[in-house]
């Protein structure tokens, strides 16, 4: 079967032309996969016979109608899906001119607005509950608890997690972990003196110190392969499901991975840690993005109030109180 001018450029734009992580490349694969099941499914073409021709902008907004409404996806997901287009069809223009008009109506196709939902972080008392909950006396109990410090401790997304080797720790003077993030850009953090006795235990427990081990995943499953996105995700809920019940007030209804890198930067911001630091604690690119963090603290918005000139709104009663003839 003679391959399609669609499927030519496909396969030169993800593995060569977006220069980007592997992550991101599996991120546009699985965009390009439901985008052939809507055309098959909804459009009648199927993905050996799909060309360029057959994608116009009809089509790509009857695609996102079809995630909100068919899939429920979210209004992120769908924005999501629609970079991922328009990323795709910012390459095609410049190799195709013939179509020009038809790339450029499709690139003009708009992201829809979302609402930011309030960020969800463990208080310390909710993250101290969440901590006891492993059973320590049970293997993948010291495992999910080595787990769930690091995840709060290194404030690392679930992907940089999973990635941690034996020859990304240091157990120096200061101990630290190495986390490759996105854009591949590495940042060092350092741990904290409890975690680190957490993971030596941990590590010579699974012969992790051993040489030959440098570079085996930390935390891996049954099968001793590498812990996947969704497994350490179901780790999170299922230790959060029994420490809601004991203190439901403590545990966020809505809790993920990320809640614990949220966690840490409201408690690294609430102890007065300069905004810059925690920026490169967690490797943003920028301080606009470790802002949301302050605005979001309410501790924050308590202690800036207090610190106005309490003259403004005395606490006592004024004079007029005192006088009997002026309260009637």
């Amino acid at each position: 079967m003679k391959p399609t001018d669609f499927s030519k450029y496909l396969t030169q734009y993800l593995p060569v032309e977006c220069g980007v992580s592997q992550n991101t490349v599996q991120a546009y694969s699985q965009t390009f996969m439901i985008f052939l099941k809507y055309m098959s499914e909804e459009e009648c073409i199927k993905a050996e016979n799909l060309t360029l021709q057959d994608i116009t902008k009809q089509r790509v907004t009857g695609f996102l109608d079809w995630l909100e409404k068919e899939r429920r996806c979210g209004v992120s997901t769908r924005n999501a899906r629609l970079a991922t287009l328009h990323s795709f069809f910012r390459f095609i223009q410049y190799r195709d001119l013939n179509g020009l008009i038809r790339w450029q109506e499709i690139l003009s196709v708009r992201f829809k607005k979302s609402y930011s939902p309030e960020m969800a972080y463990l208080t310390v008392e909710g993250l101290k509950l969440l901590l006891k909950q492993p059973d320590i006396t049970a293997r993948y109990g010291r495992r999910d608890l080595a787990l769930l410090g690091l995840l709060y401790d290194s404030g690392a997304r679930v992907q940089e997690l999973i990635n941690i080797t034996p020859a990304d720790l240091r157990f120096d003077e200061i101990a630290t972990v190495r986390l490759q993030g996105k854009g591949r850009k590495v940042r060092i953090v350092p741990l904290s003196s409890t975690q680190v006795q957490n993971l030596k235990r941990y590590m010579t427990e699974n012969g992790l110190f051993e040489s030959q081990n440098a570079a085996h995943p930390i935390f891996t499953n049954p099968q001793n392969n590498r812990l996947s996105r969704v497994a350490v995700l179901n780790i999170v809920k299922k230790y959060a499901e029994t420490a809601r019940k004991s203190s439901p007030d403590l545990i966020p209804d809505k809790i993920s991975c990320h809640t614990f890198r949220h966690s840490k930067a409201m408690h690294m911001l609430e102890a007065d840690i300069n905004l810059i630091y925690i920026r490169d604690f967690l490797g943003h690119v920028s301080t606009t993005t470790t802002e949301v963090y302050a605005r979001a603290s309410s501790k924050k918005k308590a202690d800036a109030l207090q610190k106005l000139n309490p003259s403004i709104v005395p606490n006592e009663k004024t004079s007029w109180h005192k006088d009997g003839q002026l309260v009637p």
